[in-house]
């Protein structure tokens, strides 16, 4: 064990860990995290987030506080915003070696969890300062923990009721944090995956005893833990703010989220089979060999086994109620990626070839793995192909480094193509893990940051040297929510164009930041008057497109920023 986890410790720091710094906080949903966190340790205020400098009752308040804490104890910056992230990520990893290794064995455990720490997924998550990776780890653990709670009827019977109190004690607790952490989806998720496999597992029990329901007492003692860990700040924020907060909360950021398209566009119901798939990569492919698995399944030549069953279970929970929901996001479908790759470890470790004589001849099973891994590689061929032809709207980088992480994506995308067709056991996972933990630095280096100062940060630099400390400022559509991390100054959100041409009209001097083209468009249909005060080059991930991608184009992709004045 002490070997498989120090491993898995590198990879989770390379995957993780390794330039979190690097990359401006985002104008996305991170910066929400990264700034509220900021205030609240300058304000000092641990109960209520704010955000701009007004209140902010979208989510509850366990991230702000990792994040606060992390700020505390490394001062404020990109790392430490995200650090609450990337630890969640190691924790998912770890979690699933020690799941895999108690349901299958050891080497599953530790494919799987390599697996995790090495997908795209994960990685791209775990590097934003965001809440949904601590969520799915919370959903994890307390799945796993209910799942070993409540047993089947042999465990039933043969487990001590003190060491099945102790797992649900274990998920009692994670539903809580998971619940303070984004809400009631940590505790519902884990409960219906708990459902489902007791119903499974205990539908064809012999006797009533052994079909009986839980107890109780176990149902008071998880239901207890997860009031004890999450009622008291709900509670404070009810009494400091009244109910009206905690009908905001539970029936309009959740409910209606789920329920309404308020709050995010109605998608179809296949909307996260790409995502799942893209979240996997590049893994993903290894899932075609479910299909000839299935097959047998269905011919009645294979049982699918009580671990399988609940591996299954575990992944389609989230995925069901998820594609049920109205409001979809790719980041929801996280918490299915573990129990997803415990099954296609144990597809993959069934498939490897023996060590064999050069000349023997293969098996169907291993030419489809080999098929499998020669996909994988084409895929990596594919991104570093993608990555060498964006290289003009990469202008933060200098040219030679976006050249030698293409070689680098390339190299991996061969070795995993030699190591595919190779006689040795391990070969292609272990070639498969190398190149994935390459290809995501390469990311990491080369697309998600720069060497220098990113756009955002140019842009707050020269606001701070035009900023006399009192005069209103302003954004339109763009730095719209991570310019206030960095300058500390609150910043209007203009949305309609009207409300652009009355702030530049105000008689007192104001700090807009627009783009060129916007502003050329509005001063010129209404006759407003602006100095500029500084501009920037800036190419917006938001608005990547595959085209984007295939022809990039730096006068149609790359926009110039503009921090102007009125007077």
């Amino acid at each position: 064990m002490s070997r498989h986890v120090l491993i898995l410790g590198l990879v989770c720091f390379l995957t993780f860990f390794a330039g979190l710094g690097r990359g401006a906080i985002g104008d996305s949903d991170e910066a929400f995290y990264a700034e509220a966190a900021r205030e609240m340790v300058v304000s000092d205020d641990w109960l209520t987030p704010y955000y701009n400098y007004e209140l902010r009752f979208q989510k509850p308040i366990l991230f702000y506080w990792f994040v606060s804490m992390a700020y505390k104890a490394a001062g404020v910056g990109e790392a430490a915003a995200r650090f609450p992230a990337a630890l969640a990520g190691f924790g998912l990893a770890i979690l699933t070696y020690l799941a895999g290794r108690r349901w299958f064995d050891a080497g599953t455990g530790f494919f799987a969890a390599s697996v995790v720490a090495t997908s795209f997924g994960y990685f791209s998550i775990g590097r934003l300062s965001l809440p949904d990776l601590p969520l799915a780890f919370f959903i994890a653990a307390a799945t796993w923990g209910l799942v070993e709670g409540i047993g089947s009827p042999l465990a039933t019977a043969t487990t001590s009721v003190s060491r099945r109190r102790l797992w649900l004690a274990f998920a009692g607790v994670t539903m809580g944090l998971g619940l303070l952490a984004k809400g009631p989806v940590g505790v519902a998720l884990p409960v219906l995956a708990a459902i489902a496999v007791w119903w499974k597992e205990h539908r064809n029990a012999g006797t009533e005893d052994e079909a009986r329901l839980p107890a109780m007492m176990d149902i008071l003692l998880v239901g207890g833990l997860v009031v004890l860990v999450a009622a008291p700040w709900f509670m404070a924020m009810a009494q400091h703010h009244g109910l009206a907060y905690v009908h905001r909360f539970f029936i309009g950021e959740n409910l209606e989220r789920f329920a309404t398209d308020r709050y995010n566009e109605p998608r179809p119901l296949w909307f996260y089979v790409p995502i799942v798939l893209g979240g996997l990569m590049p893994w993903s492919p290894f899932i075609l060999l479910w299909l000839p698995t299935w097959r047998r399944v269905f011919r009645g030549e294979r049982m699918v086994t009580r671990a399988e069953w609940r591996a299954i279970i575990w992944a389609a929970v989230p995925f069901v109620f998820y594609s049920a929901s109205i409001g979809k996001q790719p980041r929801y479908i996280l918490p299915m990626l573990p129990p997803m790759a415990l099954l296609l470890a144990r597809t993959v470790i069934a498939r490897l070839p023996d060590e064999q004589p050069e000349n023997s001849p293969r098996t169907g099973r291993q030419t489809a793995l080999a098929w499998c891994g020669t996909l994988c590689a084409v895929l990596l061929m594919m991104l570093g192909l993608l990555l060498h032809r964006a290289r003009p709207l990469l202008f933060v980088l200098t040219p030679s480094l976006a050249l030698v992480c293409t070689g680098i994506i390339t190299v991996g995308a061969l070795s995993v193509l030699a190591a595919a067709w190779s006689r040795r056991r391990w070969a292609l996972p272990v070639t498969m893990a190398v190149a994935s933990i390459a290809t995501l630095l390469s990311l990491q280096y080369s697309v998600a940051s720069a060497a220098d100062l990113e756009p955002v940060q140019v842009m707050a630099r020269k606001y701070a040297a035009a900023y006399q400390g009192h005069e209103p400022s302003a954004t339109y559509r763009v730095f719209v929510r991570n310019l206030v991390f960095y300058t500390g100054v609150k910043q209007t959100d203009l949305v309609q164009p009207h409300e652009v041409i009355e702030f530049l009209r105000r008689p007192q001097r104001v700090l807009c930041v627009i783009t060129k083209d916007d502003l050329a468009t509005l001063a010129g249909d209404h006759g407003v008057v602006t100095r500029t005060l500084a501009e920037v080059q800036y190419f917006n991930p938001a608005g990547v497109r595959l085209r984007t991608l295939l022809w990039p184009d730096p006068a149609r992709d790359l926009e110039t920023v503009l921090l102007v004045t009125n007077q």
